[in-house]
Formats: C-alpha cells, structure tokens, sequence
C-alpha cells in the first residue's frame, strides 16, 4: 500500500539529482524551462496567420498565449527546482496548464506543440504512476481539444481509448527509461565520488606511513648510535678520565706520570678513531660535499679501478636534493652490490642507474656474473659480513619506506630500490 501510495504521491524520480544537477541532466531540464515559451512563441505567430470569423478572436489567442507564459513562468520557471516543489501545487500548475492547452488548441490546432509540452514536464514535477495519468490526460487534450475533432463521436471512442493508452506507455516508458538511465548518472557519479575520497585517504595513509617509517628509522639510528656511544666512546672517556686522575697526583715529568699521559692520548687517538667511523657510518664521506649520483659516480670509479670491472653508470631524471637519510640508505646500498658483485659475481660489465622520478629516487644496479640462489643466500647472511648482506640492504631501504626487489640468475643480477623522497628542505 505504501509503495502503490508512493507511485501516485511520493517524489519524482528527478528527486535524486537534488537542487543543483550537472552535465546532462542541467541542460535537459534548462531546455524544459525554455521549450514552452518557444513552442508558445511559434503556435501563436502560425495562429495568426490562419483567418478568423471575428478580429476579437485573434486577440483572444494572444490573451490566452499571454496567459499560458505568465502561469508556466509562475508556477514552473520560478519555483525551481520544480521536482522539489509540493506536490499538490504542481497538480494544480499542471491541471491549468491542460486547460490553458485545451482553449488555446481549440482556437487554432498549432497550439498541439505547447501541449506535448506537459508529456515531459509530467516526469519531472510527477512520480511515476502520476505522472502516467498526465500524460494519458495530456493525449486526450491533443485529441479532443480541436474544434470539429471527430474523436468526441461515440463511434471513435474505442478507437481514442486505444491512442491514448498507446501513447500513454511509449511516454511513460521513455520517461521510466529517461529516469533510469539519470539514476545510473547519480550512481556513477556517486562511485566516483567515493573513488576519490578513497584514493585521497589512500595518498593520507601512504604519507602516514611514510613517515612513520621515517620515524622508525630516526629510532634505529639513535639506537645504533647509542649502542655504539655506550660500547666505545663512554669508554674510550672513562679511562681518559682515569689515567688523568692518577696522572694528577705524581710528580710532573715523572716516568708514571708519562705513561698516563700516554695511555690517555692512546685512548683519546681511539676515541677520535671511534667517533669519526661512528660519524661516517651516519653520513659517508663521499656524500659531505655532494649528492647520491655524484658519490656514486666516484664510488663506481674507484670500485672499477680497483676491481678491474667495467662499470657504466647514468642518471635519469632533473637531479634534486634530496634527504640525508634518503641518500645515505641509496648509497650504502650501492656499495653492499658492488661488494657483492666484486666477492661472488665474478661480473665482466656493471650497469648502475640513478633515476630521479618525482616524489621517488630509484637505484638499479646490474651485472652479467654468475648469479646465486637469492632465497638461500638471504638466509646465510651472517652478523660478520661474510654473507651477501641482502637482509641488511632490505630493512634499510625499508626502514625508508621503500621497496627493494633482487632479481638472479645464470645470466647476471639485477637489484633494483626505490624510496618515497621530498626535497631536502636544507
């Protein structure tokens, strides 16, 4: 019973498009509110050009033109959107439209044009069983509004019923059509609505994550260092303090006295030693004074002469500064596969690639050696470095939140990592 009530006096299926459509669905209802000023326009000009018994009779179908614009302006072009105005006072814009439509009709048979008018506004302002009975109603004044028509003899009425329900469905129908294909148009527009939101919160979760694998590998690295802090250089201080401490109560110049001096500037010579290899260990010194792809080229240069290997190495992409941390993970990781290439590969060529793309920095190294098993030789790695150190290329390019794929077999290797970047703010 609600559904029957809803189809007779719900909403209009043009309800869904809200009060401010766009694309298709904008522009054909902008042309429902221009079309009956223009077929009124046309049906009155044709309708003077007919002959009349009376002069009266022309300035009647002008009034009743005039009429017909002001109620349309009034009740439809004003109360926009029209499919959201009570249904009640569109029935009643609609049934004076019908009898508007009729007087004008029957005074010159060009005024059928503003009459098909009500076919389509019936879909827009009417749900949809409603809005069958106006467009059934809509075809018995195209056909009975005409003077001398002869569909008000009893003879044709059969003949009227059948039209009429014909024309009824195929308006109908092309009105349900019409509204289902806009529903579909709300539908996708909607999906792609929720795509967009879905991939911004996808890009806000990527950064997110990006930065927490930053932060993560801030706390590796100050874990790193105080590790190292705790195991040499508080060490390295604490027995300078020591031999300076016993130093101080000798006699100066004494043979005691010198060999604490001299133990402290040993441990002081091992505690500058330390702090310097915990320093490059953070930065490396080829990358002090200049960026990724020029340290590269040096480290390549110095590695081929030294291992007597070919190296060819390219840049791709507008270099850029980049952070720190981002270049020393790339760096460190060229020099673990040049390692690799020179213990294990036994490589005649070696191809290096730094590629700069975007908001990502990308490292390819290759080489045509004898390849190895790279499952297995991840699990060998071992803490002394005699392992190949792939485990150790991968938790530091991923501590970056980046991604490193390795690639082997009889004809080479091929190690590839990239790493989301933003420019180095410094």
């Amino acid at each position: 019973m609600r559904r029957l009530r809803g189809l007779f006096w719900g909403r209009s299926g043009y309800y869904a498009l809200g009060p401010a459509p766009e694309g298709w669905n904008r522009r054909y209802l902008s042309v429902l509110e221009v079309l009956p000023f223009v077929t009124l326009g046309l049906a009155t000009f044709l309708s003077q050009l007919q002959p009349y018994p009376r002069e009266a009779d022309r300035l009647v179908v002008v009034g009743l033109a005039a009429l017909a614009a002001i109620w349309v302006l009034v009740f439809y072009n004003w109360r926009r959107p029209q499919w959201r105005q009570p249904l009640g006072l569109m029935l009643v814009y609609f049934v004076g439209l019908l009898i508007l439509g009729w007087l004008l009709e029957a005074r010159s048979g060009s005024f059928i044009a503003f009459v098909v008018v009500g076919f389509l506004q019936a879909s827009i302002i009417f749900p949809a069983g409603l809005a069958a009975v106006a467009a059934a109603a809509t075809s018995c004044v195209i056909y009975l509004a005409p003077s001398g028509s002869n569909w008000t003899e009893p003879r044709n009425w059969a003949s009227l019923a059948f039209l009429v329900l014909l024309q009824t469905a195929a308006v109908t129908g092309g009105n349900y059509v019409s509204v289902r294909i806009m529903e579909e148009q709300e539908q996708r527009k909607k999906m792609m609505a929720d795509l967009e939101n879905a991939l911004k919160e996808n890009a806000g979760l990527q950064v997110q994550l990006v930065v927490q694998a930053r932060e993560a590998g801030m706390l590796d690295e100050r874990q790193r260092l105080a590790a190292e802090i705790h195991d040499t250089l508080a060490q390295g201080l604490a027995g300078i303090i020591t031999q300076l401490e016993a130093a101080k109560g000798l006699p100066d110049n004494g043979a005691d006295w010198r060999n604490h001096i001299e133990k402290a500037q040993t441990l002081a010579r091992q505690s500058l030693t330390e702090a310097r290899r915990s320093v490059q260990a953070l930065r490396p010194g080829e990358l002090e004074n200049s960026r990724l792809h020029d340290a590269i080229h040096r480290l390549t240069k110095e590695w081929s002469a030294a291992s007597g290997v070919t190296v060819r190495v390219q840049t791709v992409g507008e270099p850029v500064a980049l952070r720190p941390e981002v270049e020393v993970a790339m760096f460190r990781v060229a020099q673990e596969a040049l390692t690799n290439i020179a213990k294990h590969a036994h490589a005649s060529r070696v191809g290096l690639t730094v590629s700069y793309l975007g908001d990502v920095v990308r490292l390819d190294v290759r080489d045509d050696g004898a390849g190895f098993d790279v499952a297995a030789a991840a699990a060998e790695d071992r803490a002394d470095g005699n392992g190949y150190g792939l485990s150790a290329m991968r938790q530091r390019v991923r501590r970056m939140g980046g991604d490193i794929d390795i690639e082997s077999s009889a004809d080479g290797t091929a190690i590839s990592a990239s790493i989301p970047t933003s420019p180095d703010p410094n």
